[in-house]
């Protein structure tokens, strides 16, 4: 079997049971573990895994540009939004990370919604400037060009100083083994710092997060006290999320 047909044959399987394992595959095309790591290495390197121990998982898009990633499933983020928003009361403190999918959020929150957002993306803080009722504390740090939000130390020390009711957390992948993930180190230390100052903590899970990974965890499913996702997103992540404890809500 020539190389490429082999890596073929390895995405489809990923793409049918949502993570392969070296040692299965060696068995499978009768090829070592040796060449089905530098296979597995290759296809990393091109974008269209994330090699985890043992093997591999679906890659996210993690490294596409902010621009490129609102392009992706822009109803389903949408429609995830939209639900999101349902979630949020008057009265409350809600931090908003950034990402396309929680500025898909903002645009459905309603006119007479009365709360103060805590984020540190100013793209965010900058789509409630015309928000009437809505006060914006904006995280300062430095900028992280590639999501457009702030990070770092100083981040880190504005964000203790919050009591928050729910945050909306942005992920790049979604997995029952791999958790929560994100493309950047430092974008996951900011969102588990986050996490830690919310009552709550809520991800959006377009379609596109679903079922992949990313190289940086944020946590375990178990560390999100709910999901908002599609109906027809993968009964095995839905089944997993409920055994970690995680209330799902579809849309």
């Amino acid at each position: 079997m020539l190389t490429s047909q082999r890596k073929h044959l390895i995405l489809e399987k990923l793409a049918r049971d949502g993570q392969v394992m070296a040692k299965d595959l060696s068995a499978q095309f009768a090829v070592s573990e040796d060449t089905i790591r530098r296979d597995l290495r290759e296809l990393a390197g091109a974008g269209k895994l994330q090699r985890v121990h043992g093997g591999a998982l679906p890659a996210s898009q993690a490294a596409a540009s902010f621009r490129e990633r609102q392009a992706l499933r822009p109803d389903s983020k949408k429609r995830v939004a939209e639900k999101g928003a349902t979630l949020i009361s008057s009265g409350q403190v809600v931090i908003i990370d950034g990402g396309t999918t929680t500025a898909a959020l903002i645009a459905a929150l309603p006119e007479d919604l009365d709360i103060t957002v805590v984020t540190h993306s100013p793209g965010i803080a900058l789509a409630l400037v015309s928000h009437p009722l809505i006060e914006v504390i904006l995280i300062g740090g430095k900028l992280f060009k590639h999501s457009i939000v702030t990070t770092g130390a100083a981040a880190i020390e504005g964000i203790a100083q919050i009591n928050a009711d729910l945050f909306f957390m942005g992920v790049t992948g979604l997995h029952a083994e791999a958790g929560l993930t994100t493309g950047d180190y430092e974008e996951a230390c900011v969102k588990r710092a986050f996490s830690q100052r919310a009552a709550e903590t809520i991800v959006l899970a377009s379609n596109e997060k679903i079922n992949a990974a990313s190289p940086y965890a944020i946590g375990a499913l178990a560390d999100v006290n709910t999901v908002v996702l599609e109906r027809e997103s993968d009964a095995r992540l839905i089944a997993g999320l409920q055994t970690a404890g995680v209330t799902v809500v579809t849309c």
